[in-house]
């Protein structure tokens, strides 16, 4: 864990303006103003895939067909592993044509090429290899994406909100001293922006489909960590030393 902090000095002094008893029983306060981050790592939990069956034919209505035949298969695939089927959805389908130019000619189209690629939500990582692998000995010959995230961080945003307060004080402490006085009680805290671990994607290259009875080994996935930030701004009183 590591905490990034920013630390401001000020002695300064505060006074609002009350009526009667109030205003004579409200003395200057000179504080010190902290501002900190705490942040914290943790393991994601969830995935996401992209899986994409691409086809090609001299018409668009044989290239679509075909696809369609193979995404059947890699969803039946994806399935028999356990994965539900709210969490298979498609997240494009593209339609266009190849075409061949020559100089001094009209452009040619020479094919169809269609695209279907599913959004895959993995709840398991140790699903991941598997899924990928018998998509593409199934039909599936694009990998376009893979993220992993964090579901649940409540108990990290909070171990990151009492590690930038406990590193506020420490430099309240050491910014009292400084000025030769002491840290007093903290008199003010609010919890700024959060940050939550964004997804973490994974670069993959296109891949060919394989043959399902070829003896392969399980795709190999590393999730790694990710960061949970959270910055926080305290002020504290200071007592200033004996003259």
């Amino acid at each position: 864990m590591k905490i990034g902090l920013l630390a401001v000095l000020a002695i300064m002094a505060l006074s609002a303006p009350l009526s009667g008893q109030q205003n004579e029983s409200i003395a200057t306060v000179p504080s010190i103003s902290i501002a900190s981050r705490g942040e914290v790592k943790v393991n994601p939990d969830r995935a996401n895939i992209q899986i994409s069956v691409q086809t090609r034919a001299t018409t668009a209505a044989a290239a679509a067909a075909e696809n369609a035949v193979k995404q059947k298969a890699v969803i039946d695939a994806l399935r028999a592993l356990g994965i539900a089927a709210a969490d298979i959805s498609t997240a494009g389908y593209n339609v266009y044509p190849e075409t061949r130019y020559e100089p001094n000619r009209e452009p040619v189209i020479i094919g169809y090429n269609v695209t279907n690629t599913l959004s895959i939500e993995i709840k398991t990582l140790t699903m991941i290899g598997p899924a990928i692998d018998a998509a593409l000995a199934k039909g599936a010959n694009m990998i376009t994406s893979l993220q992993f995230y964090a579901s649940n961080t409540d108990v990290a945003r909070r171990e990151a909100i009492g590690s930038a307060i406990q590193k506020a004080r420490l430099d309240a402490e050491a910014t009292a001293r400084a000025a030769g006085g002491t840290l007093g009680q903290l008199l003010e805290v609010n919890i700024g922006a959060y940050f939550p671990p964004p997804p973490r994607p994974i670069q993959l290259r296109q891949m060919e489909g394989r043959v399902a009875a070829a003896p392969v080994m399980d795709t190999p996935i590393n999730p790694g960590e990710q960061t949970v930030a959270v910055d926080v701004s305290t002020r504290w009183a200071f007592v200033g030393g004996s003259r």
